[in-house]
Parts: C-alpha cells; sequence; structure tokens
C-alpha cells in the first residue's frame, strides 16, 4: 500500500529516552510506547480543556474506531535502572499490613490477567472480564480510608513527606536508537478530522512519566513499519485501542476522579517486526519461530559456551516439571510410546557472547526456541508452564523475589530472569541470530548426524576421506531443518566466530542410538553458504535442541570487509 494512502502520528521524545514501567512487571522498561498509552494521553489533552471540542472527540472516536496502527520505532536499549526510595502515600490512614495484602493481591490478579490474556490471545473472555474487575476493585482504596475530618492531627503532621517511611521504586526508561516513533493506519481520515487530531497532539506534552517529555503531530510522510500485526497471532503482546475506549476512560475517570489507582483500558493484539514475517521465497528451518529469552544474573555470568548442553538440559528439565500433565509432544520432544516425536518441538538454546571484537564466549542467557508450527495447545502450555514457575518463586520467596533459579549441583546454580521487552546486552536480541543471511558460522558446534571417522587419526587420504563425510553431515543436517543444499561447506575443529570455543573444549556429547546403547556425536565447526538468504534462527545437527549447533548469520556488511581485505 503506497504511503500516500496511509495517516501516521509522529511522537518524538525530546530528552531521548523512554520513561515508562512494562504493564506486567515494575521493573522492566515499556519500548515500544503501546498505541493505547498514546490514546490516554490523547484523551487526556482533549478532556483537560475546560469545555472539550467536539470535533476533537470525533476525532478519538474515528483512531479508535480503526484497526490496530502499524509501528515504527527502532531499537532502544535499557539504561541501568536504579532504585529510588520515595515517601509512602497516608502511611498512617491505610495500615502497613493492609497496604502489603492489597499489594499482594493486585499483582496475583494482575499475573493472572497476563496469563488468561497470552492464553487467549488478545480475546476478552468473561474469566477475563471477571480478572479486570478483581484487579480493579483491588486497586481502589477508598473504602480503606477514614472520612475527611476525622484524622487526629498527629496522624495529618505525619502524612507529611518527612514523616512517612520510604519505599523502593524504580523509573525503568528506555533509549532508542531514534527517538521517533511512528504510529501507522492503512486509512486517512477526513481534512478536518486529521486537522483535529493535529490540535490534540500539539498539546499531548509526556508520553508515560512525568519525565517523559514528547513532542506529537500527524506526520507528513507514513514510514515504513518495523512492527505490524501479527496474522497468525503469534509475537509480542501490546496493549491496543478498542472502539468505546473513550467512553471506557470516561467512566473509570468517573470512579477515580484522578486520584485513585487506576489502570488503563486496552485490547491486547500480538505484533510481530518486520525481519519476522515470512519473506516470498525466503527459505527458514523448521525450527525457527518464537524467541522466549531469560538472562543471567550479573553475578552468574561466568559459566562459559562449554556448558551449554548441561545448562539447556537443566533448562528443559525445569520447564517439564512446572508443565501440566500430560506434557504435549512440543515441549517434551516425545510421544506417549516414548519415542521421538516427529512434529516440531521446543529447543532449549543457551546463548554466548560470541561474534564482537570484545566476545569472552560466557554464557549470557537462555532461550526457549518455538518453531512457528509448533500446534497451538504445545504453545500454550509452554506459557503455563512459564507463568507457573514464576509465580511459584513470587509465592515463595519475600519482598517479591523474581529471579528464577536452575540448582548445577556441586557447580553452582544460575539466577535467571525473563526478558520482556529489549534486552540490554545485543546478543540477547532474537535479531542478532534471525538474519537473514547467505553465510551462517557456528557458534557453538554441529554434533554431526552421522560418524565421519576419526578426522585426526591415519594418513592423508583416511582423513581426508573422514573430512568429506563430515560435509556429508552437515549437509544432511541442513535437510534435516528443511533447508537446501548449501553451495559451500567448510569445516574446522577450531572457531569461526571470535569468543567461541575448540570443538576439543566441549565434553563429549552422547545420544541413545537405535539399538539403545550411548552413541557418541562427532562435533565440529562449519562455515555455510547458501546460493540464496536463508533466515533463522538456526539451530543444525543432533544437538540442536540442546543448544549445539548454534548458527550466527554474517551480514552483508561483514561479507564486504571481508571481500575487501581479500581484495586488499
Amino acid at each position: 500500500m503506497s504511503s500516500d494512502d496511509q495517516f501516521a502520528i509522529e511522537v518524538q521524545f525530546l530528552t531521548g529516552r523512554y520513561v515508562a514501567t512494562s504493564h506486567n512487571d515494575r521493573r522492566v522498561g515499556e519500548w515500544p510506547p503501546h498505541p493505547a498509552r498514546l490514546f490516554s494521553a490523547l484523551v487526556a489533552a482533549w478532556a483537560e480543556v475546560e469545555n472539550p471540542d467536539l470535533e476533537e472527540r470525533g476525532a478519538l472516536e474515528w483512531v479508535e474506531g480503526q484497526e490496530p496502527p502499524a509501528i515504527a520505532a527502532s531499537e532502544a536499549v535499557p539504561r541501568r535502572t536504579v532504585s529510588h526510595f520515595v515517601p509512602v502515600n497516608d502511611a498512617s490512614v491505610i495500615s502497613r499490613s493492609l497496604q502489603e495484602r492489597r499489594a499482594t493481591e493486585v499483582y496475583e490478579v494482575s499475573d493472572q490477567l497476563h496469563e488468561a490474556l497470552v492464553a487467549s490471545g488478545g480475546e476478552v473472555t468473561p474469566v477475563i472480564r471477571r480478572l479486570q474487575k478483581r484487579l480493579a476493585s483491588g486497586r481502589r482504596v477508598a473504602n480503606a480510608t477514614g472520612r475527611a475530618g476525622n484524622t487526629p492531627w498527629k496522624a495529618a503532621v505525619a502524612m507529611l513527606p518527612e514523616g512517612r517511611g520510604k519505599q523502593e521504586r524504580a523509573f525503568p526508561s528506555m533509549v532508542p536508537d531514534d527517538p521517533c516513533v511512528h504510529y501507522v493506519w492503512s486509512d486517512r481520515p477526513a481534512p478536518q478530522t486529521a486537522r483535529a487530531l493535529d490540535r490534540l497532539l500539539e498539546r499531548v506534552t509526556r508520553l508515560g512519566h512525568s519525565s517523559s517529555l514528547v513532542s506529537c503531530r500527524v506526520a507528513p510522510v507514513a514510514p515504513e513499519p518495523t512492527l505490524v500485526v501479527a496474522a497468525d497471532g503469534r509475537g509480542t503482546l501490546l496493549r491496543t485501542i478498542r472502539r468505546g475506549q473513550l467512553a471506557e476512560l470516561e467512566r473509570r475517570f468517573a470512579r477515580h476522579k484522578g486520584y485513585l489507582p487506576r489502570s488503563l483500558p486496552y485490547t491486547a493484539v500480538r505484533y510481530q517486526t518486520v525481519q519476522e514475517l515470512p519473506v516470498e521465497g525466503l527459505r527458514e528451518p523448521n525450527t525457527a519461530g518464537e524467541w522466549i529469552v531469560f538472562e543471567f544474573a550479573h553475578d552468574c555470568r561466568a559459566f562459559p559456551v562449554t556448558r551449554s548442553v548441561e545448562i539447556a538440559t537443566t533448562m528443559r528439565a525445569a520447564i517439564l516439571a512446572y508443565a501440566d500433565d500430560p506434557i504435549p509432544e512440543g515441549i517434551s520432544g516425545h510421544q506417549p510410546s516414548g519415542r521421538p516425536t516427529l512434529s516440531p518441538h521446543m529447543s532449549t538454546v543457551s546463548i554466548p557472547h560470541v561474534g564482537s571484537a570484545h566476545a569472552d564466549g560466557r554464557l549470557l542467557g537462555i532461550a526457549l526456541s518455538v518453531p512457528s508450527s509448533m500446534d497451538e495447545a504445545s504453545r500454550t502450555a509452554l506459557h503455563r508452564a512459564i507463568g507457573t514457575w514464576e509465580r511459584t518463586v513470587r509465592e515463595g520467596a519475600k519482598h517479591r523475589q523474581r529471579d528464577l533459579t536452575l540448582t548445577m549441583g556441586s557447580r553452582g546454580e544460575i539466577r535467571l530472569r525473563r526478558i520482556v521487552g529489549i534486552s540490554e546486552l545485543v546478543s540477547l536480541r532474537p535479531t542478532v541470530w534471525r538474519g537473514p543471511s547467505r553465510r551462517w558460522l557456528s557458534a557453538t558446534p554441529i554434533a554431526l548426524p552421522r560418524h565421519p571417522g576419526s578426522l585426526t587419526r591415519g594418513g592423508p587420504a583416511v582423513r581426508a576421506k573422514a573430512w568429506g563425510r563430515a560435509e556429508a553431515a552437515v549437509r544432511l543436517a541442513c535437510d534435516h531443518v528443511g533447508l537446501p543444499e548449501p553451495s559451500e561447506v567448510k569445516l574446522l575443529l577450531d572457531p569461526w566466530v571470535s569468543g567461541a570455543r575448540k570443538v576439543a573444549q566441549f565434553p563429549p556429547f552422547r545420544q541413545t542410538g537405535r539399538g539403545g546403547g550411548p552413541v557418541r556425536r562427532q562435533l565440529i565447526h562449519a562455515s555455510i553458504t547458501f546460493d540464496d538468504c536463508v533466515c533463522g534462527p538456526l539451530m543444525l545437527g543432533a544437538g540442536r535442541f540442546f543448544g549445539l549447533g548454534l548458527m550466527r548469520p554474517v551480514s552483508e556488511r561483514s561479507r564486504r570487509s571481508d571481500k575487501e581485505e581479500v581484495d586488499g
């Protein structure tokens, strides 16, 4: 569709940063700004004048009647969150025990609501409506306060900031590469409606926290979006605008009057990046799909890439422990008979710090790789298992701890947390591993599906045949994941990318053979080139479900640099 047929709103962050908390984790920043948040800012700008303009109201109703907008936003890096201690509101009017009880209830209901929305794909079901009512009721504190005029003077003095206790708060913020965000609709409004929207946008001064100063306007040209509504119902949940949202905001304001706790009405819609969308003629492996990424705690990042399989196996066991019985094949990877499933299923992928000038091969996190073709029942069961694990940790720990733990026996433990939004660490961003690219390099060695024989022993002819069989096994591994035969395969026992480790440094990788006994797989590093671009994430070989054979795409810029160096 031509940009002349589209309509866009431009939001410029004047301080170069956006301060707003994620709707399901107050210690995580939101990015990109959700469309529902922009709409609420527009409604606030409209309602704050003494006599709200009817033409502007009509413009708001036009916006809420459209399909969810596409979004053009750059990537953003979270700033390190620093705790602030602020006075607790009305500490002597509402008891501390009541505050803690209400807070716990609100958190629990909020978590249940998020899980229900994920399970329903954003559809508002009767269960979700009941949870929304419980959440709104739990956030109201008017019935817990005394009537005006009955507060003793000592309690009144204690309400001043100097007399109140301090509570830890965080103000997570995101620093985008480009401080300009666009919301793009496929239809254009009438000229008078566009002018009314532009007047409203001129009065919007902030988005999110009061420190997120913005300048907004109707964009003269609609840019190409980077995030679009996912056609298959998979992707990242964003809070968007629904028909009747303006009236709902008015009803809620009539209840909270601007001083009671309030919640944002929205419709949950899944978005995908443009890179995640299938491109006609672009091949991708049958393992490609969504990555659910968990970051290791800072003091746990001493685990080397050579322990990828061990950590991935422990992570898989943790997910199975919290999954409901019977565990779907998409999670377990096995049929009820115990035989390996023939359907696409979950992989656990340890993510190393490789491929940059200062890469050291540490494991920074782990991803649950969910193939696009995995059945919906397995997908829902996986999200439910993660939610159960996180909720169990919170309920069993003080101060609402959110860190999950992988116990590695005598070798220590790993604390990790699921990433919501864009990771501060570039290596943990799925887009880094997605491509597309013609050339792919192994970050962890490939476990060959067939043993080629000894690669280091025997005479030159014997070794040459073994290396030839190893190359054929790598080509077979590409066929196993549905990719075309590579045009070129180069093999080494040493790594191709900085930060990766030699094959000899990895522990032996064994699997159960056809006869029931253990089979040791030969590990090899590979550089694989295809005739046409291939989209990832790409994992190859017999260990692809446990973090081996993780391939890193080579960008066009890197290829040009390599060629210039060779030509020079």
